[in-house]
């Protein structure tokens, strides 16, 4: 609401008992039996109407006599931003430290008990302060292992102590060894096939460990490139007569939902992206979500914009179902192989 919601008297002390954080910063009420003026959206004991006077700014309050509220601190920023400057400070802290901060150490800095700071930080990150610090690593580990004359120089670079510790964290943040990622995958082996189901050419790719990539559309060769892209340097091998067993599988489950996918995937993306796949993995065929549901299940407020950003950046279709979210209103929106093939995927996941 603005400012011209909240110009008569009437309309302010309903604010105030409806405690309505719209209304701050629109105007400042005073108690003149405790001596202090609120914003709106104080939490205090609620006060006698006959006590309260409203105000249109802070110096106007303390002009009248009144000090600040220490519950809700009518004279700085809005609860809410004052929050999220001190989870900016606590990346900020993080970002410039070689080790990690810990969160009795984070939580002072921003004034506040460990547990309440560990709240306020996934409430606006999405993700723990130990996930954040252990990506924005992982981030630094990537960098300094592509960028470093070595990989002795990238491991102390990265903000690791020891060889030991920084070879035990590659296999999770590389895919594959240092020397093999400072040669953009060169070495790692990457079988494929290209098939054909109802919803188009299908390409199927998958390492040692799992299937890597499910990529759909109309053209076989352009799929072929988009993998290509994806790993440069690695080695991939199509054709393989084994492998046509795990296409027919994908394919299989694309036509029949209801036959589940069995097999193991080998994913890599942000702390934040990882989460968003295993909540997506958590929707039961049939089923549906909005963006924002699926943003509150992952922990994390007004998340909508961030969870169609981890939808866009799946490689795996079908099988992290990112074609299970719409939006608010429950039409059908966002999918990075086609909307059209969306709508026929929730179709036949429907039984309709």
């Amino acid at each position: 609401m603005t400012a011209s919601h909240y110009t008569s008297d009437a309309a302010r002390w309903d604010a105030v008992q409806r405690r309505d954080a719209q209304a701050d910063g629109q105007f400042w009420y005073s108690v003149s039996s405790t001596g202090v003026y609120c914003r709106p959206s104080c939490g205090a004991r609620p006060a006698l109407r006959k006590n309260v006077a409203f105000h249109d700014s802070c110096a106007s309050a303390e002009q009248a006599g009144f000090r600040p509220c220490l519950r809700c601190k009518p004279d700085q920023p809005p609860l809410a931003e004052r929050h999220a400057q001190a989870v900016a400070a606590a990346c900020r802290l993080i970002d410039a430290s070689e080790d990690a901060p810990d969160l009795d150490s984070l939580a002072q800095a921003c004034g506040m008990s460990r547990f309440h700071f560990h709240r306020i930080f996934k409430a606006h990150t999405g993700i723990t302060p130990k996930a954040y610090a252990a990506a924005r690593r992982a981030r630094r580990m990537q960098q300094e292992v592509a960028a470093a004359p070595s990989v002795t120089d990238a491991i102390y670079a990265a903000g690791f102590n020891s060889s030991g510790r920084f070879y035990a964290a590659t296999d999770a943040v590389l895919g594959m060894s240092p020397k093999a990622f400072r040669a953009g995958g060169s070495g790692a082996s990457i079988r494929f096939a290209i098939g054909a189901c109802s919803l188009g050419a299908i390409l199927v790719a998958a390492t040692g460990k799992g299937i890597c990539a499910i990529l759909i559309g109309d053209d076989p060769d352009a799929l072929a490139r988009d993998l290509q892209d994806r790993f440069p340097r690695a080695e991939l091998r199509g054709a393989e007569a084994d492998f046509e067993q795990t296409v027919a599988k994908v394919v299989g489950f694309v036509e029949h939902p209801a036959i589940g996918l069995d097999l193991p995937l080998d994913v890599r993306g942000t702390a934040f992206q990882q989460r968003v796949w295993q909540a997506l993995r958590a929707i039961p065929a049939g089923e549906t979500v909005s963006y924002a549901e699926l943003a509150e299940r992952v922990g994390i407020a007004q998340g909508a914009r961030a969870i169609a950003g981890a939808c866009a950046a799946n490689p795996v279709a079908v099988a992290i179902p990112c074609h299970r979210v719409v939006r608010q209103d429950g039409s059908i929106s966002g999918y990075r192989w086609g909307v059209e093939r969306k709508a026929a995927l929730l179709k036949r996941e429907s039984g309709a």
